[in-house]
Parts: structure tokens; C-alpha cells; sequence
């Protein structure tokens, strides 16, 4: 029963960050990347360039390219496609309609449109992020992405970014040069600042501690920090005398009550930390 408890809690957390996530980029989409017409790359950017030339809003055009796209995704995917996948798909398109019909924008927000290409490109950007953190994407183009995987031997990293240099390029010729060349930008940035914001959700403290007594820092970690450690036996190179190296590794959090404890309790311990986004391991990412 408790067990149950967990599962419907986490489910319940991770359906709560999907919403918020969505919401955000929703915001970032809308505000900031319709009015000034970017299009640098996704669903939402071949809506913007679609929505020049067709009767239609750009949300109107990304609520139906992602359904058909959902749709290939069951057809050529099945389950792969993933619910958290269909949840942020829909619920992004369902979100830009519904923003065009209550908050209808003529114009962009201000009339700086560097400042507006930041907001569209960090916004969207952060969401995605989290999406690709919890195992979920936005759907869209990443659809197409898995069905390339699956089926095709192509670099899709590569694919990809050719697809949406070619969206790109269209922004150029339906709008403007300058248009053309805030997508451009957009488009480098995007991934920069996704592979940023994972590497920071994923941040961990690794330690690697040299001590005479090592038992009240591990009944600390293991305690105080509910983490474990590995001890090893060591020998000092300049007096030859008995060390113990531990080493452990703690959220940012944890690593600031790990370093004020060892300095407080055994000032002469040697301390090296380290950054590092990919543990995989129990307590951490990646383990079943």
C-alpha cells in the first residue's frame, strides 16, 4: 500500500512539472516567438511560417501538425511514442489556442526585439530541457526524430538541425532578413542553453576525502545525508602513514553540510570536489 502511495505521489509530481514546464514554454511560444515571427526550428516555428501564407493562426497550425504527427507516431511507434510525450503535445497545442483566443496579440509585446528573442529562445528552451530530463519531449519534430531512429540509419542530431535550418531559410524569404537572422540565432542558442539547463538540474558534488579518522564523516554521510560512501585504504607518500580515502557524491545541497561538517570536526582532511551531471546509479539517474 505504501508502495502504491509512492508510485501515485511521483506520478502525480511528474504530471505537475510536465503542466508547469508546458505552461512555460506555452508562454515563451506565444508572447514572444508568434508576434516576432522566429522560426527557428520545431512545429511552432513551420507554423509561423505557414501561418503568412494560409488562412490560418499559428496556433491553429500547431495544434494540427502535431496531431497528425501524434498520430504517425502511434502508427510507426506504438507505446514508444510515450504518454508524457502525447500529454506536453497536446497540451501545448491545446494551450496556444486557447492563448490566441483570450489574449489575441496584433503586435509583439515591446519593441525590442532582442530582448523578445531571448525570452523565445531561453523560455521554450527550459522547458524542453526538463521534458528531456523526466523521459517526455514536446512531440513534434522529436517525433520524426524517433522514427528516424527507428527505421533509418541517419545522424539525427544532424537530421534535425538541417530540418530546421531549412525552416529557417523559409523565414528569410516569407518575412525579412532581420526575422531570418533572429532565427538563425535562435536556433544555434537553443541547444547551448538546453544542454545547459540538464547539466544544471543533473548537477552533483563528487568527494573524494582523505582523512585519519574516517568513521564520523561516513556516519554523517550516511545519517545525516542518507547517501553512502566507498572507503579505500591508502598509504601517504611523504611520511608513508595510514590515510582512508572516502568517497562520495551529494546533490549541491548536501555537498555545502559535507564540506562545513569535515572542516568543523577534522580541519587537517583533504578535500577535492568535483562537478558532475552523470551519475547513474542507485539514488540517482538511470538506475531500474
Amino acid at each position: 500500500m505504501h508502495v502504491e502511495r509512492q508510485k501515485i505521489r511521483q506520478t502525480f509530481w511528474e504530471y505537475f512539472l510536465l503542466t508547469v514546464s508546458t505552461l512555460i514554454l506555452v508562454v515563451g511560444v506565444y508572447l514572444f516567438k508568434f508576434p516576432n515571427h522566429f522560426s527557428f526550428g520545431g512545429v511552432t516555428g513551420i507554423a509561423v511560417v505557414l501561418s503568412a501564407v494560409m488562412p490560418a493562426t499559428p496556433g491553429n497550425i500547431t495544434f494540427l501538425i502535431n496531431m497528425i504527427l501524434l498520430l504517425f507516431g502511434f502508427l510507426f511507434l506504438g507505446k514508444e511514442a510515450g504518454i508524457k510525450t502525447v500529454y506536453v503535445s497536446v497540451l501545448t497545442s491545446v494551450g496556444l489556442s486557447v492563448a490566441e483566443l483570450l489574449f489575441p496579440m496584433k503586435h509583439p509585446l515591446t519593441d525590442e526585439p532582442v530582448l523578445e528573442l531571448i525570452f523565445a529562445i531561453v523560455l521554450p528552451a527550459f522547458s524542453a530541457a526538463i521534458f528531456f530530463n523526466m523521459g517526455a519531449s514536446g512531440g513534434g519534430t522529436d517525433i520524426v526524430a524517433m522514427i528516424l531512429k527507428k527505421y533509418t540509419k541517419l545522424n539525427i542530431g544532424t537530421a534535425l538541425f538541417i530540418v530546421d535550418l531549412g525552416i529557417v531559410i523559409a523565414a528569410c524569404f516569407v518575412f525579412d532578413a532581420q526575422t531570418g537572422l533572429c532565427s538563425l540565432c535562435g536556433l544555434l542558442a537553443k541547444s547551448l542553453v538546453i544542454d545547459g539547463v540538464i547539466e544544471n538540474i543533473n548537477l552533483c558534488k563528487y568527494f573524494t576525502i582523505i582523512c585519519d579518522n574516517p568513521q564520523p564523516i561516513c556516519d554523517f554521510i550516511t545519517n545525516e545525508l542518507g547517501r553512502s560512501a566507498t572507503i579505500q585504504h591508502a598509504e601517504g607518500a611523504y611520511r608513508h602513514n595510514e590515510k582512508t580515502v572516502i568517497i562520495t557524491i551529494t546533490k549541491r545541497s548536501q555537498a555545502v553540510e559535507l564540506r562545513n561538517f569535515i572542516r568543523k570536526t577534522q580541519p587537517g582532511a583533504f578535500i577535492a570536489i568535483t562537478n558532475s551531471s552523470e551519475i547513474i546509479g542507485k539514488g540517482f539517474r538511470g538506475f531500474n
